[in-house]
């Protein structure tokens, strides 16, 4: 719901549009507002044009209904700089607890109603994106019927890293269906069931390619062979079990009067990485995926590796640049995710 006055740009995760219009956008980012001027015409330039100001009418993509006229831009203006003037006449998103007193600056209020389509709540999201990835996994470790050859799978007997990388596989998922059941704190909030879509086809397309690589009868062992193996094992537990510190310690954060503090560390060693970075449980996040691709020694594993440490560092950066506004006392030469580098 909106509220047609002037204020502050939105900081919300939707635009503000007229009745019946459905639009929403990520927070703090207006790149996917979308201004139109119709079909584009060449038109000579004019030179010298005497014309100081423009008025600037925004529509909805959709039903082309008039959602308000942004006045006084300037020759020079950008369309970020129509955006904002666009957020402060339309006003900001309201959230639930916000009285009516507060947004009413008459006897007459008038609200924009944006319809997201269906919700899902973040907890459906995450049980539905590790659950699948764990029954997947187990169905390619089973070697189920026409998935492979029965007669190739009975030929060959398997070799211990490929019951070992199922264990740690499994590991890894229990433990993030365990914290989002009684460890995280969940927003209550919902999100659009496209998001739902997305999530399960990224985690449940990679564990099918590989599920198929580890199990198939023809997969070849590590390099190095039980050394490797072993060394890798023993790492990739280390940082689930850091993993999992990490997030009790965020999910109980310290607190002094009514300021909230940085996560500091206790008498847990695996919370001492706080010590070098701010987002430490993506450091122990990725450090796994880094021992399960040299245990398995696969391209999927790696190229899933990467793809994982590309996002991750994208949360830690952002996430790093909040905690320097917060606290900025206790990020003093803190890294985002990698120690002295990232």
């Amino acid at each position: 719901m909106f509220k047609r006055q002037k204020s502050l740009a939105s900081e919300s995760k939707n635009e503000c549009f007229p009745q019946g219009a459905a639009r929403s956008t990520p927070k703090n980012d207006m790149r996917n507002f979308l201004l139109s001027a119709g079909p584009l015409k060449p038109t000579p330039a004019v030179k010298h044009s005497k014309t100081t100001h423009f008025e600037i009418e925004i529509l909805d993509a959709q039903t082309r209904k008039q959602i308000c006229i942004v006045d006084k831009v300037m020759q020079t203006s950008t369309i970020r700089d129509v955006k904002q003037k666009f957020h402060k006449t339309c006003g900001p998103f309201l959230k639930d607890y916000i009285t009516i007193q507060s947004v009413a600056a008459s006897s007459i209020i008038t609200l924009y109603f944006t319809d997201l389509g269906q919700q899902v709540s973040w907890t459906t999201i995450f049980l539905a994106e590790y659950t699948g990835p764990l029954l997947i996994y187990l169905l390619f470790y089973l070697r189920i019927p026409y998935i492979y050859d029965m007669k190739e799978s009975s030929r060959r007997p398997r070799h211990p890293v490929v019951h070992l990388a199922c264990f740690c596989h499994c590991i890894h998922y229990i433990r993030y269906l365990l914290e989002t059941l009684f460890v995280h704190k969940v927003s209550a909030g919902h999100t659009p069931l496209k998001n739902l879509i997305k999530g399960c086809a990224f985690y449940w397309g990679f564990t099918s390619w590989i599920a198929y690589y580890i199990n198939h009868p023809r997969y070849t062992p590590p390099s190095f062979g039980n050394r490797q193996v072993t060394v890798s094992a023993i790492n990739f537990l280390i940082c689930e079990a850091g993993n999992h510190f990490i997030n009790v310690v965020l999910a109980h954060p310290n607190h002094t009067g009514t300021n909230a503090c940085f996560p500091s560390p206790n008498y847990n060693p695996f919370t001492w990485m706080f010590f070098l970075v701010s987002c430490p449980n993506y450091t122990y996040e990725i450090g796994s995926w880094i021992s399960f691709t040299v245990m398995t020694q696969t391209l999927p594993v790696g190229i899933f590796t990467l793809l994982m440490s590309i996002q991750m560092s994208l949360w830690a950066q952002k996430k790093h640049k909040t905690y320097l506004k917060k606290f900025n006392s206790y990020m003093h030469r803190k890294s985002a995710m990698i120690p002295f580098i990232l």
